[in-house]
């Protein structure tokens, strides 16, 4: 899992430090980041408006199917299924646009934790050898989590470039322009909000904990309103699914707390941007209008069926009238 997120993470990167090279504020690079791969998977949140609006339109004849088959769930399965495909629906067609943020932002993880090779994209050799560097220099080297040892070339370079043998000159070059773009409305964007070691202690470093108080009300209110916009999700939400809706938010907000204030930045930025996006599509794809049409493909569909079959009634009608002539006719003959 590990080499998937930080390949992932890896091509984000290039993607990340186009827009760092732009403006030269990793802020504002993440801002565009999110916006652009937003635009990227519209056509995905299409498809997702179009399966819930589907989704919601059967819902009702599901509940009755499980009230009817309650005691046998293997004849609740089959008649689902019939259901699924006499409707044309597909259960699992909305999921991708679930999962995918929840991977950029993995794989965005690993970009802010890895950004010597994953960002600017140097030898992994030299990171490395950086890194255990930096495990010898007094007052560095006792406290230092493994982890964050990119980050801290990073943040402390102009204090450690002498040490920083092992890069070459343009490395450095680029290592030192990176180093003076993170800060973005007073905030430090590769500081961690809570220090992991030490939760139940000094719970916010400085005005870092605006990143995931943010996470969380930002999560709470864009869910509390899209509901409002889709009534068909909350008729969706059934078991621990519906409770891990309202705990979603909770789990981004302790996300944000113990990594890199970059990561719980990009998922404010990104479930803002995902509501916009919920609200537009509501004007160009209303779940209403989407049932609307679905049913009107779904009779035309079933009428041209019928017109298919007819001619087939007729002729097999027709077949079995000469073979009652031909029956009548041996009779007279006898």
């Amino acid at each position: 899992m590990y080499d998937f997120f930080n390949f992932f993470g890896s091509a984000l990167g290039y993607l990340l430090w186009f827009f760092y090279g732009l403006v030269k504020n990793y802020g504002v690079a993440i801002l565009l980041f999110t916006v652009v791969t937003k635009i990227i998977l519209f056509p995905f949140s299409i498809k997702q408006q179009i399966s819930m609006a589907a989704n919601s339109k059967i819902a009702v004849k599901q509940k009755e199917l499980q009230k009817k088959y309650a005691k046998n769930r293997e004849k609740l399965q089959i008649e689902t299924q019939k259901l699924y495909e006499k409707e044309g629906v597909n259960p699992a067609s909305g999921c991708l646009t679930m999962v995918v943020p929840l991977l950029i932002m993995m794989g965005l993880y690993y970009t802010v934790l890895y950004p010597l090779i994953n960002t600017l994209h140097i030898s992994g050799t030299a990171a490395n050898s950086a890194a255990e560097m930096l495990k010898l220099i007094p007052g560095i080297g006792q406290t230092l989590d493994t982890r964050y040892a990119q980050i801290e070339i990073v943040k402390q370079f102009s204090d450690l470039k002498p040490y920083l043998t092992m890069f070459s000159g343009d490395e450095l070059s680029k290592i030192e322009s990176f180093s003076h773009g993170f800060s973005f409305l007073g905030l430090n964007l590769l500081d961690t909000p809570c220090d992991p070691s030490n939760i139940f202690g000094t719970l916010f470093r400085s005005n870092l904990w605006v990143i995931p108080v943010l996470c969380l009300v930002s999560s709470v209110i864009t869910q509390f309103f899209t509901m409002k916009l889709q009534p068909g999700m909350q008729q969706q939400q059934q078991g621990c699914m519906k409770y891990m809706f309202y705990f979603f938010p909770l789990i981004t907000a302790w996300i944000a707390c113990t990594m890199p204030a970059a990561v719980g930045f990009y998922w404010i930025i990104s479930t803002i941007t995902g509501f916009l996006q919920t609200i537009i599509l509501n004007i160009w794809y209303s779940p209403a209008d989407l049932g609307a049409k679905a049913e009107a493909r779904r009779i035309a569909l079933r009428e041209q069926e019928e017109a298919k079959m007819e001619p087939v009634a007729a002729t097999a009608g027709n077949s079995d009238n000469g073979k009652e002539r031909q029956a009548k006719a041996g009779s007279r003959k006898n």
